[in-house]
């Protein structure tokens, strides 16, 4: 051991846990959950911040991808290129973000997965609704840190005019705690944050009327609306999110299912590979083709239904077995002061108008501040323009410009600004219109000094601003919901996936059953020999034989006056030879009882036998 050095003994296991808990705090506060003000993690913030600082606005030429991300690395974010390059993309896929933050230009990427193309070949630059999250950041209205090696500056939070959580969502796993939260539509968004703002008590059912529901940027369509109505009251919901589809009859008479938008977040190439091997593996049936036409124009996926089969319970199908129809867990947890809390409808909104409050606070004492400094100077050369030929004279007769500016001090009770502020004017300040110009300008500002002051003392005034701008920035930004909304929607039932076709029901004397398709029977031409229409046991024959469909209830009636029910694509199938199924192994009938008799109804609502 060097001089000076000694060995301290500690418990491991003490070690393990301190190191655990500042690691899992850092994961949490630094990296993986976003922050109820901004909506941005630090990575995104830094992107954000490091392109206003290269000058890339939306109004200016695209920049290298590899240019800002080596700026934000090598300023703000120490660690891996990759991070800050995937961040940056995702904020240009309008398939990732309901309102994308960044303008790329190249290869991003696709809906199927494909990766981007390396920075070196991209560029990019920010969105117009990127400017309005950093709007009014150097006018003091975030706190600022130093970056991680102490030589620059980075902000805490944006600004953020626009209610980026809500609108945009997140998603990030930290350490024993995850979050998950949906996109939403910014008209939506806005109009309950201006209703808010106009009744502060509003409750969280007010608030759903305006913010119906998430609003994906693959469109969709939400089936259900529980999981909405968990997800806004607690922050806690299972969203189940369905294609857009629709059948069309081809010209041959065979039909086609079109789907037009899938589910957020699914990786379309996948969905139709998984779904091409779910039919080789018979598990779904009725699909002859699979075809992508997607192009620029929007996203068109053809499913060719064989003749036999009906396209809506091949669409069920999917449905239940491919991410056609697949779900979206809430779970809205979000940093609120620096610590991870679990946020519904209201507390998001909450939050949100309580940053922008304080943010408005802040500018204004910042530009009340500076039109202050300004008043200041004005005053001083208003001073100067009244005392002109004086002021003239005493800087002519001084020596340097420090005895110039001392004179005007002592003569006219002016302070250092203002005398400096005279001895910098131009001439041309000294001319009639200049000083016209002067007085014109002085009177502006005491009129928005006079309006800031009263900004700062008027609450009212203040929350009349912020519902000002939200209603501006609905005007500009707003737009039409994509995702359309199922509000009845129950499970998915049994009769969905099969198909409502006729059916022959055969019961035999010892009660054997068994259905058969219609199909089966063909018409007896003239001069047949005929067809055996079914085989029984020995000794047993077909006592029943009816016609049916497979969504048809069946009423069996016993000698013991008991009824059981069964729904007839319950009963087994079977070929027109074969012998059917004992009654006894699909309804619970003794031993010593037989069933006498059986109606066949719609359903078990009938009225002609309620009535009867």
């Amino acid at each position: 051991m060097a001089d000076g050095e000694k060995i301290v003994r500690i418990n491991i296991e003490d070690e393990m846990k301190t190191a655990y808990i500042d690691y899992s705090m850092s994961v949490i506060v630094s990296r993986a959950l976003p922050d109820v003000r901004d909506g941005l993690k630090p990575v995104h913030r830094r992107v954000l911040f490091g392109m206003q600082d290269l000058g890339v606005f939306s109004n200016r030429p695209h920049k290298k991808s590899a240019r800002i991300v080596g700026e934000v690395l090598g300023k703000y974010h120490p660690h891996g290129d990759s991070s800050v390059y995937d961040s940056m993309v995702r904020m240009a896929q309008p398939w990732s973000l309901r309102y994308m933050l960044v303008d790329g230009q190249g290869n991003f990427g696709s809906v199927d997965g494909d990766s981007p193309a390396a920075m070196r070949y991209t560029e990019a630059r920010l969105r117009k609704l990127a400017e309005e999250m950093l709007s009014d950041i150097d006018k003091d209205t975030v706190d600022f840190r130093l970056n991680f090696d102490d030589t620059l500056e980075e902000p805490t939070v944006l600004p953020a005019k626009i209610p980026n959580l809500l609108v945009n969502g997140a998603a990030g796993i930290a350490v024993g705690m995850a979050t998950n939260m949906a996109p939403h539509n910014l008209t939506e968004v806005l109009n309950a944050i201006v209703a808010y703002i106009d009744n502060r008590e509003i409750t969280i059912e007010e608030l759903c009327k305006y913010v119906k529901a998430p609003d994906f940027p693959t469109g969709g369509t939400i089936y259900g609306y529980s999981g909405v109505k968990d997800a806004y009251e607690t922050g806690r919901g299972r969203v189940v999110i369905r294609a857009k589809s629709l059948i069309e009859t081809m010209d041959n008479g065979r039909e086609r299912i079109i789907v037009t938008e899938i589910p957020y977040q699914v990786n379309k190439a996948e969905m139709i590979k998984r779904t091409a091997d779910l039919i080789n593996e018979k598990k779904i049936e009725g699909i002859s083709d699979i075809r992508d036409e997607s192009d620029r124009e929007g996203m068109r996926i053809v499913y060719e239904i064989k003749r036999d089969a009906m396209a809506s319970v091949v669409l069920n199908h999917l449905y239940k077995h491919t991410d056609l129809q697949n779900s979206f867990s809430i779970n809205n947890i979000a940093l609120v002061g620096g610590r991870p809390m679990m946020l519904n409808l209201r507390d998001l909104i909450v939050y949100y108008v309580e940053h922008r409050h304080e943010v408005l606070l802040r500018k204004t004492r910042y530009e009340l501040a500076e039109a202050e400094k300004r008043a200041h100077i004005l005053e001083g050369l208003l001073i100067a323009l009244d005392h002109l030929d004086e002021v003239i004279a005493l800087i002519r007769k001084s020596q340097t410009p420090d005895e110039a500016k001392s004179g005007l001090m002592s003569n006219f009770q002016l302070s250092e600004i203002q005398s400096k502020a005279i001895l910098e004017m131009r001439l041309q300040r000294l001319t009639g219109l200049e000083r016209d110009k002067i007085r014109a300008e002085y009177a502006e500002i005491m009129k928005m000094i006079d309006f800031y002051k009263q900004v700062l003392s008027d609450e009212a005034l203040r929350m009349k601003i912020l519902k000002d701008e939200m209603i501006e920035m609905r005007e500009k930004y707003g737009d039409e919901r994509r995702t359309e909304i199922v509000y009845m929607a129950d499970d998915m039932s049994m009769e969905d996936m099969i198909a409502d076709e006729p059916v022959v029901v055969t019961i035999s004397h010892m009660g054997y059953i068994k259905r058969t398709n219609l199909f089966e029977y063909r018409t007896q031409g003239r001069g047949g020999r005929g067809a055996a229409g079914a085989a029984t046991r020995d000794e047993d024959f077909v006592e029943h034989l009816f016609v049916a469909t497979n969504h048809n209830y069946l009423l069996l009636f016993t000698e013991k006056g008991k009824c059981f029910w069964l729904r007839i694509f319950e009963i087994p199938e079977g070929t027109k030879n074969s012998k059917g199924r004992a009654l006894q192994n699909l309804i619970s009938i003794t031993p010593d009882d037989k069933v006498k008799a059986f109606v066949n109804v719609k359903n078990l609502v009938e009225e002609d036998y309620l009535n009867y």
